[in-house]
């Protein structure tokens, strides 16, 4: 450690080398500004058109870098009078490196993507810039656009809502600004159509990942999943739930580390006994094959009541579960856990139960993203994931120093023996800061805590403050704008500063919407001027008290999360504070205990109210939490390894489908599975080397009457001196091909290949649904496999293999059998249509914990459409909206949040 530190000093990290590697780009684009700051608008534009002409004659991407770079900055000064710092260069080529540009918070990663951007959409290919909401994709897609468009590219946005026509000419231009779930759902659905004009997307050439950590790393944990509605069986949902009250401490255990709870012997017993009382049991045991459905709702009923915990991993809202996301402590309206687990929520909560769905479609974050030519990615924090970034994604990390050097002090852990301690520390601190003038943001873990914490500040007098957590998000940006007011207290579920920086004196824009909204003209100007001469005085007060103090309730399992929440202070080179407290009853201290440190506090004789504080405390708190981020990369990277089995077959399929898709006449393909057939049925009635007298004429003859819809005299072929196997096969196919020849001949060549490719896409898209299912079952069971010391995930491949086998045999036999058998109506046939979206849902599943993601869709509502940005410029705030919702501009789609 000591060397590695030692050439660190002397050589500089890797990201330092690399960052020097650019200074000389840096150096050639600064030398070019003079020379196109006299270029008038129209001669700047015209160098899209150039770098386009360039490229058609051979030249690479890499060979435009610096006049491409330069000519964004430039446009950037005229359009939106930002100009990008020299280490936001560096930041873009990073991106066009195919790397992760780690950029503090503050340091302008919106604008960093723009000069990627430019470069990448000049091939004409489509750029896809992928963010974490829609409020993020409209915001930057309006305001960066405005450069793209400036030098004439075209700018889309994907967001929920659209139909397919919107979405296909959102995809359709240079650069389509969207969410990682919209992305990735299109994917999903595109592979669900019918003929290539209904599919929206274009390809996957190169995508900018926003929050890149958030969404390859927190949110790869969860498949995206297209399901459709299945039973309701709700009313056993309630019965079961009724019964919990039976199931005592003994009759069950907890692992909170993997979210699981099982029965014990004893609660298993009870449990039997109240379902026999509610006849519901069948047979004797629960375990029994009757039971299976059972089984399924009463472990789910078992983690709905002992593991997770209302107002902390969900609340109830409008007759509704709505689950608190764990990373960003936001409510996530639609989203739902799977296998039955947010319906025995339901049960427990005595509300509504909604039925479950059966999937129809899925992809993982890290296989969609894996499609992709070209990949980059930006955060503030990423260092820590290098790994696993380079691991599954084959992106290296490239931390880009500061605009201006960090001024914030980062003082080491408090920790306490209980949280009543630690609470009451933190509390006191807080006087302490507003007393004097000093901005604070607290980060909490819970709606729960974040509550208790702002009951506690109340008991001790402090004055406002503001509570942010799921129940209030709708108000987000506007208490984070007022974050860094002098005195400002918020109180945050780590969520603080999504998308809005925390600015010490105030957020100009914010201010001005809830100021100067109404206002029109000289009034307005003045208006403006008074809230800008106002934010400076209070921005020199906030400095003079030290800047914003950050204070962290307790860690996170992953110190990514806990550096999301340092990187609010300090930003642009201000100055400001961050300092984290921690108990041994914290969720972290108690599940991941860190060695040793119980006994060090005892030995110290810690009295009621003290704290210990330092280095190494820290920093053993720290490698805690390496383990934890350690274990979570190899549960997801287990998972993948599962998933790239599934992900082999689905490209297999879905690249299969897209041939059927493009072909006019699949006529051969269904002659050579019929084929098949007639190969397969024959080899089952007559095994080779046998003689005809073993043939099982009786079996070969209905086969052939179900799978090929003809009459045969197999027992007369049978008794002919001389015949053989082969003879069989070759009447057989001829029997069949016969008959499809008749039908051709009866409806025309035109009506039987449409019918023919109809069968063939409807047919490969209800097998492979039923192997999705399959395979998810077989996933749930194999791990069982280890304990007879076999691999599980070799046997998961060799059984989804043989599965896949299984599959492609019976669409052989489906497809054959509906031809055979079909008749067709005189009428032109209408081609199969894609499952209405109406019909679907839209969900995000997580395999470790069961949660599920799904999507409601109120997109009918006019306010709720996506909006060309475009269409907004130069309108008044209190204007109508354009979409037609009948709202001011300010109120609909004008809206900050």
């Amino acid at each position: 450690m000591a060397l590695a530190s030692l050439a660190r000093k002397i050589f500089g990290s890797p990201s330092d080398r690399q960052v020097k590697r650019y200074h000389g780009k840096v150096a050639a684009i600064n030398a070019l500004e003079p020379e196109l700051a006299k270029l008038t608008d129209d001669e700047l534009r015209a160098r899209t058109a150039d770098f386009r002409t360039q490229l058609e004659n051979g030249a690479d991407l890499d060979d435009l870098i610096v006049p491409a770079f330069a000519t964004v900055r430039e446009a950037s000064k005229r359009v939106l009078g930002m100009r990008h710092f020299d280490v936001q260069l560096i930041g873009g080529m990073v991106l066009n490196d195919r790397a992760i540009a780690e950029m503090r918070t503050g340091e302008g990663k919106t604008l960093v993507a723009t000069l990627a951007v430019y470069l990448n959409a000049l091939n004409g290919k489509g750029v896809h810039v992928v963010t974490v909401n829609d409020y993020l994709a409209r915001r930057d897609a309006g305001w960066m656009g405005q450069i793209y468009r400036f030098l004439g590219l075209s700018v889309g946005i994907i967001v929920h809502g659209l139909t397919d026509q919107e979405r296909r000419q959102s995809y359709a231009a240079d650069i389509t600004y969207g969410t990682n779930n919209e992305f990735g759902f299109d994917y999903l659905r595109d592979n669900m159509k019918y003929s290539r004009a209904q599919m929206v997307q274009r390809g996957h050439e190169f995508a900018i990942v926003d929050e890149v950590d958030s969404i390859l790393v927190d949110e790869a944990r969860t498949p995206l999943i297209i399901s459709g509605p299945s039973d309701d069986r709700s009313e056993l949902y309630i019965k079961v739930d009724e019964l919990m009250g039976v199931i005592g401490e003994g009759d069950f255990e907890l692992d909170e580390k993997h979210r699981a709870a099982t029965f014990t012997d004893d609660g298993v017993e009870k449990l039997e006994e109240a379902l026999r009382s509610a006849g519901l049991l069948k047979g004797e045991s629960l375990y029994d094959i009757e039971n299976v459905a059972l089984v399924h709702h009463a472990n789910s009923a078992l983690r709905a009541h002992k593991l997770f915990r209302k107002d902390k991993d969900y609340i109830v809202r409008d007759d509704e579960v709505v689950i608190i996301d764990e990373f960003s402590g936001r409510m996530m309206p639609g989203r739902r856990y799977s296998e039955g687990l947010h319906q025995a929520l339901e049960a427990k909560e005595h509300v509504k139960i909604q039925p479950e769905n059966q999937t129809l479609a899925s992809i993982t974050f890290q296989n969609y993203f894996r499609l992709y030519k070209k990949l980059a990615g930006m955060t503030g924090t990423a260092a820590t994931e290098a790994e696993e970034f380079a691991d599954i994604y084959n992106l290296g990390v490239v931390t880009i120093p500061t605009n201006l050097p960090i001024q914030r002090i980062d003082e080491d852990d408090a920790v306490y023996r209980t949280a009543a301690e630690k609470y009451d520390a933190i509390a006191d601190l807080i006087k302490e800061c507003q007393e004097r003038g000093q901005p604070v943001l607290v980060g909490t873990t819970s709606i729960e805590k974040s509550e208790m914490l702002a009951d506690l500040l109340r008991k001790k007098n402090v004055g406002q403050m503001n509570v942010l957590n799921a129940r209030h998000h709708e108000q987000e940006a506007f208490i984070v704008a007022d974050a860094g007011l002098p005195g400002a207290i918020t109180i945050a579920t780590n969520m603080a500063g999504r998308g809005t920086d925390i600015q010490l004196g105030g957020n100009l824009e914010m201010r001005i919407e809830r100021e100067a909204g109404e206002l029109e003209g000289e009034a307005r100007e003045a208006k403006i001027a008074e809230i800008k001469a106002t934010i400076a005085q209070e921005k020199e007060k906030a400095l003079a008290a030290g800047g914003l103090m950050v204070i962290g309730t307790e860690r996170h399992e992953s110190r990514r999360i806990d550096n999301q929440l340092r990187g609010r202070s300090g930003r642009q080179g201000d100055p400001g504070h961050s300092k984290f407290y921690l108990s041994l009853q914290d969720d972290l201290m108690r599940i991941f205990p860190v060695e040793s440190m119980d006994s060090m506090l005892a030995k110290l004789g810690l009295e009621q109210g003290e704290s210990i504080t330092h280095p190494w405390v820290t920093k053993a708190i720290e490698r805690a939490q390496g383990k934890v981020e350690a274990r979570n990369f190899d549960i997801r990277k287990n998972i993948l390894k599962y998933d790239d089995v599934m992900n082999d077959q689905r490209k297999v399929i879905f690249e299969q489908r897209l041939e059927f898709m493009d072909a006019e006449d699949v006529s051969e393909t269904v002659t050579d599975m019929r084929h098949d057939v007639v190969e397969n049925i024959v080899t089952k009635a007559c095994p080779p080397r046998s003689y005809p007298e073993q043939w099982n004429t009786e079996q070969l003859a209905a086969a052939a009457k179900t799978y090929l819809n003809v009459d045969v005299p197999v027992a007369e072929w049978a008794a002919e001196e001389g015949i053989d196997t082969e003879a069989v096969e070759t009447r057989l196919r001829e029997a069949a091909d016969a008959l499809i020849a008749r039908k051709e001949e009866t409806y025309g060549p035109a009506i039987m290949r449409q019918v023919e490719k109809s069968i063939l896409l409807q047919s490969v898209d209800g097998l492979w649904r039923e192997h999705l299912v399959m395979l998810d079952h077989l996933s749930k069971v194999v791990g069982w496999r280890g304990i007879a010391q076999r691999d599980p995930l070799n046997e998961y491949k060799q059984e989804a293999y043989e599965l896949f086998q299984a599959m492609l045999s019976n669409l052989r036999e489906l497809v054959t059998t509906q031809l055979s058998h079909i008749e067709v109506q005189m009428r032109q046939p209408e081609p199969p249509q894609a499952p209405s979206p109406a019909q679907l849902t839209e969900s995000h599943i997580d395999p470790t914990t069961g949660e599920n993601d799904a999507v409601g869709d109120d997109s009918d509502r006019p306010e709720n459409r996506p909006l060309d940005p475009q269409l907004l410029v130069g309108l008044s705030r209190n204007a109508p909206c354009p979409c037609g919702s009948g709202k001011k501009v300010k109120h609909c789609h004008g809206a900050f949040v």
